[in-house]
C-alpha cells in the first residue's frame, strides 16, 4: 500500500506516540526495523503517520520498546482500528483540511472543554451566527465556500447529541457580547446557548469581566480528552488555521489554565442567570 499523502492528525498522533516509545526505549529506527522484521523508511513512514499499523506489528513495538503501559497501548490498539469514514469525509476538499481534523478529534474524544474568549465556542453557534463568523474573514470567503464551512460547523454539533462525550464551555463576558452578524443575532445565539445549557453533557459557565483575574493570554483554548491522558489534545485557532497540541509539558500548562478557569468562572446556574442579563440588555 503507498504511504499516505496526507495524514490526518489523528494518524500523524498514532505515529508520534510510536516514536515517544522507540525514544524511550533508546533504540534507534535501525533497531525497531531490524525487530519488526522491516525497513527504516517504513518505520518513518508509520512514525508520521504516512503508514498504517497493525494491531500485531503494534504489540510488537510496545515489546520491543519495553513498554509496560498497558492502559495506552490499549489506546492506541483502538485508534489502529479505525479505518472507517465518517460523515466528514465527504467534506473532504470542500473545507480546510484543519477542519477535518477538529471534527475527527471531537467525535473521538471523551470529554470535550472549551475556554472562548471572543466568540461563541462552534459547537453551539447557531447557523447565522456561524455564517456572520466566516462572512468576516479577510480576504472575503466566496458565498459558496462560506455556506459548506456554515453547514459543516453546524453538522459537527452532532457530537453532542445525547450528551456521551460531556462538554463544558468556559465563556469569557467578551465573547458573550461581541456581536456577529448584529443584536438581533446574537440574541438569537444567546436563547440557543440558553436552550443547550438544559442539554445532558451540556456545561455552560461564564466568565464576568468584574473578576480581577483571567487565566491563560486569552486564545480561543479547546481541550479534547483521551482515553488516557497522553493522548489528550489542545487545539487553538491561529491565523493560519488550527494548531494542534500534544506535548505533556504544553498540555500539563494549559491543564492549569483550566483548573484556574473552573475556580473562578460562574456556577452553571449563576451562568444562566448571567446569560438572561446580557441578553435582556440587548432588547433594551
Amino acid at each position: 500500500m503507498p504511504p499516505r499523502l496526507s495524514p490526518t492528525v489523528r494518524q500523524q498522533r498514532l505515529g508520534i506516540e510510536l516514536r515517544k516509545m522507540r525514544e524511550h526505549a533508546d533504540m534507534t529506527a535501525k533497531a525497531m526495523a531490524a525487530a519488526l522484521g522491516t525497513d527504516v523508511a517504513k518505520i518513518s513512514q508509520m512514525e508520521n503517520g504516512k503508514a498504517g499499523i497493525s494491531t500485531d506489528r503494534l504489540n510488537s513495538w510496545a515489546v520491543s520498546s519495553k513498554c509496560g503501559n498497558t492502559s495506552l497501548i490499549e489506546a492506541l490498539t483502538l485508534m489502529t482500528h479505525d479505518r472507517g469514514k465518517r460523515w466528514w469525509h465527504s467534506f473532504r476538499g470542500r473545507v480546510p483540511s484543519g477542519m477535518l481534523d477538529i471534527a475527527e478529534l471531537e467525535y473521538h474524544a471523551e470529554s470535550l472543554l472549551v475556554l472562548n474568549t471572543v466568540s461563541i465556542p462552534g459547537l453551539l453557534q447557531t447557523s447565522q451566527y456561524s455564517a456572520a463568523m466566516f462572512s468576516r474573514l479577510r480576504p472575503p470567503l466566496p458565498r459558496h465556500d462560506t455556506e459548506v464551512r456554515t453547514a459543516f460547523r453546524i453538522q459537527r454539533q452532532q457530537v453532542l447529541t445525547g450528551g456521551t462525550s460531556p462538554f463544558t464551555a468556559f465563556i469569557h463576558e467578551a465573547a458573550l457580547r461581541m456581536q456577529f452578524g448584529g443584536p438581533a443575532v446574537l440574541r438569537d445565539q444567546l436563547a440557543s446557548l440558553l436552550h443547550d445549557a438544559s442539554r445532558p453533557g451540556i456545561t455552560i459557565r461564564a466568565i464576568p469581566f468584574s473578576l480581577d483575574t483571567y487565566p491563560g493570554s486569552g486564545e480561543d483554548l479547546f481541550f479534547a480528552q483521551g482515553p488516557v491522558p497522553e493522548l489528550d489534545t489542545v487545539q487553538i485557532d491561529l491565523t493560519q488555521g488550527p494548531q494542534f497540541i500534544h506535548a505533556e509539558a504544553e498540555l500539563d500548562s494549559y491543564r492549569a489554565i483550566i483548573a484556574e478557569s473552573e475556580a473562578i468562572a460562574l456556577s452553571p446556574d449563576d451562568s444562566i442567570d448571567f446569560i438572561h442579563r446580557i441578553a435582556t440588555d440587548l432588547e433594551g
